[in-house]
């Protein structure tokens, strides 16, 4: 592969948005997002409008839950910028990024479900606080409110684009949850797997923003290259987060996707690097907890693995920023190219 460590300074761009001088959250969204950071607000207004619409209070008390802080709106940020290489309109950009935040919270929230998890991110998930069945019906009322601002677009093609976004992640989550606590060590099963669970919607986020405000052929095809690929790295480096990054922040245990029968690139690494390891044991149900924990130790040990997974979350850094070379030189294009950068370093 193309790995490189070298290409960026992931220090300084990372200083500067997790520096010791604390910012407000919208300058670290400037900084982020550049030109796009000024119209997220009316993203968010789209989405925290949906929590005030429905007459029942019980479905607005799920609702308020549910989009209550939002993170870093990586992927409508992503949507609008996109759409600022086209014929900019924010009346069709806005309406596709909100449809993209809203189905990826939807997803959470229905993943939720399945893995019986409490938190997320250090705070209670909707199931934890209205029950699973609710919650099922909550990611569905989500779903539709996404599809209803998909439609405001009035592009027959992202709406087909975005139906068959849903069918590649349910089927990307359906691949994962068949496989829990089954063990393998093959990498291109993992791939695929999160290229469906996460990498499908950034593309469509990517490519989405640059269709509605009609931007070049070239141009559309380039953004979604550059959100498969800067996908993938993200679940990527999602994954080797969740063995180094600290458990306060991430809001939840060091290596949980293991405890919860998930095997990610760090775990295959190292099973490859290790034929008879306690992964295998547990999986075969001997002493499953102690084995699953002690393999959490002895990967946390051995530092090669985590290079070699930052290696590979580096070519797929390197393909991000491959698939958007020939976009003309432009404020968008240098800010999309700092998002490479900050997917590779983040901590959190």
């Amino acid at each position: 592969g193309r790995y490189n460590f070298g290409k960026f300074d992931t220090t300084s761009w990372h200083g500067q948005v997790t520096g010791s001088i604390p910012m407000t959250r919208n300058e670290e969204l400037e900084i982020l997002y550049g030109p796009a950071a000024k119209d997220l607000p009316a993203v968010t207004e789209l989405i925290q409008s949906v929590a005030s619409q429905p007459e029942l209070e019980f479905l607005r008390q799920m609702l308020s839950a549910a989009l209550a802080g939002t993170g870093k709106l990586l992927r409508p940020a992503i949507s609008l910028l996109s759409a600022r290489l086209g014929e900019y309109d924010l009346s069709l950009a806005a309406p596709l990024a909100a449809s993209v935040e809203l189905l990826h919270t939807a997803t959470l929230v229905h993943d939720d479900v399945i893995d019986q998890a409490d938190q997320r991110r250090g705070k209670p998930t909707p199931n934890a606080l209205f029950g699973n069945s609710a919650s099922v019906m909550l990611g569905d009322y989500m779903f539709a409110n996404a599809a209803d601002f998909i439609a405001q677009t009035d592009k027959p093609v992202v709406v087909r684009k975005f139906a068959k976004t849903i069918m590649e992640m349910a089927q990307g989550e359906l691949v994962q949850d068949s496989h829990v606590f089954e063990y393998s060590d093959d990498i291109n099963r993992y791939l695929n797997q999160i290229r469906g669970k996460t990498a499908v919607l950034f593309a469509t986020a990517a490519e989405g923003g640059a269709i509605v405000c009609d931007a070049d052929p070239n141009i559309i095809s380039a953004m979604r290259g550059y959100g498969m690929n800067l996908g993938m790295a993200f679940q990527v480096v999602d994954d080797i987060l969740d063995f180094t990054g600290d458990a306060s922040l991430m809001g939840k245990p060091i290596g949980s996707d293991l405890m919860s029968g998930n095997i990610t690139l760090p775990a295959i690494l190292y099973m490859q690097k290790n034929p008879s390891n306690p992964i295998q044991h547990a999986f075969e149900g001997v002493r499953r907890t102690s084995n699953i924990k002690k393999a959490i130790k002895e990967i946390l040990a051995d530092d090669s693995i985590f290079w070699e997974a930052k290696n590979i979350a580096r070519e797929m850094c390197d393909e991000a920023r491959e698939s958007i070379d020939d976009l003309p030189e432009s404020t968008e294009k240098k800010i999309l190219l700092n998002l490479v950068e900050y997917t590779f370093s983040r901590e959190h």
